[in-house]
């Protein structure tokens, strides 16, 4: 009886060391947040709920990046330009918007009836031919939201969200409202679809950023930069006047000494806009945080 004790302790002794040495998955492993830049612009037509739906299938992509707009009936939509881009936009007649039309055609000028009667996806972008195809709407970001929903409760998967309210100053009244309604028409979005928690809110303007900062402070922010002016970053954070969750540069302008200031002082880096796999991999090396690109395929 004690040889069959001793040979059970021995078993047992010689398991748990073999468990000990077994390190759990995903240890030590850096987690990189894959975005798709308005849905994936490179592939389908941008903004746009089929993109979004699209690039849904590709596992590796976390979270669906995108840009805001404000209809004159306050309705929250998605679109990149304050005015329909002639680039991408066909008429309801089937025609395209002329030269001098352009300044005619301002998505906050315009009622939500009227604007999604235009097509965003039968014109292919010309710098991005490799475009699907297809007829799409400018949509709400209320039914972007819903849509993406329903297809991630069917496919098991709960996606970010990382939504940018383009506003500039000197245009409030004219191509959006003042900041203040504009993060309050946003806001009231993400609370009545119970999505705060999984959006983070960026811009290239600082006044929503503050707004959201003082009224919405538990919000992710997300602070957007261009140009080598991004690569001072205590002085751009000194200039938005507050920490924001995320650092978001122009990605050419990204160095080591960037991305350890902002890990030392707790905000995550996420550069903006790489569609080169050789770029990409030289990101992650400097430990980025995450990687926005057109082409979500070469994740």
């Amino acid at each position: 009886m004690k040889f069959i004790i001793k040979i059970l302790a021995i078993l047992f002794l010689g398991i748990s060391a073999s468990c000990s040495m077994i390190k759990p998955t995903g240890m030590n492993k850096t987690i990189i947040d894959y975005q798709a830049h308005r849905g994936g612009r490179g592939l389908m037509p941008e903004n746009t709920i089929a993109a979004m739906l699209a690039v849904m299938d590709n596992e590796k992509v976390t979270t669906l990046e995108m840009d805001l707009a404000i209809t004159k009936d306050k309705q929250v939509v998605v679109s990149h330009d304050p005015i329909l881009n002639p680039l991408i936009t066909t008429k309801p007649d089937g025609t395209y918007i002329k030269a001098d039309e352009i300044n005619k055609n301002i998505i906050y000028q315009m009622d939500y009836a009227t604007l999604e009667k235009y097509d965003v996806g039968l014109k292919i972008h010309p710098g991005f031919t490799s475009q699907k195809k297809l007829a799409v709407a400018i949509p709400t970001l209320a039914s972007l939201m819903d849509s993406v929903e329903l297809k991630g409760a069917s496919i098991g998967r709960k996606m970010n969200y990382n939504i940018e309210i383009k506003s500039v100053d000197g245009k409030d009244g004219i191509e959006h409202p003042s900041p203040d309604e504009f993060v309050e028409l946003v806001v009231a979005t993400l609370q009545k679809k119970n999505m705060l928690k999984r959006t983070s809110i960026q811009s290239f303007d600082l006044r929503p950023l503050r707004v959201l900062h003082e009224k919405y402070p538990t919000i992710q922010t997300v602070f957007l930069v261009e140009g080598k002016q991004s690569t001072d970053v205590q002085n751009q954070i000194d200039l938005l006047g507050f920490v924001p969750t995320i650092y978001s540069p122009e990605f050419k302008y990204v160095t080591r000494q960037m991305v350890d200031y902002c890990h030392q002082h707790q905000m995550k880096i996420i550069p903006w806009t790489v569609n080169n796999q050789a770029e990409i991999n030289a990101l992650i090396a400097l430990k980025v945080d995450g990687i926005i690109s057109d082409y979500p395929n070469l994740y």
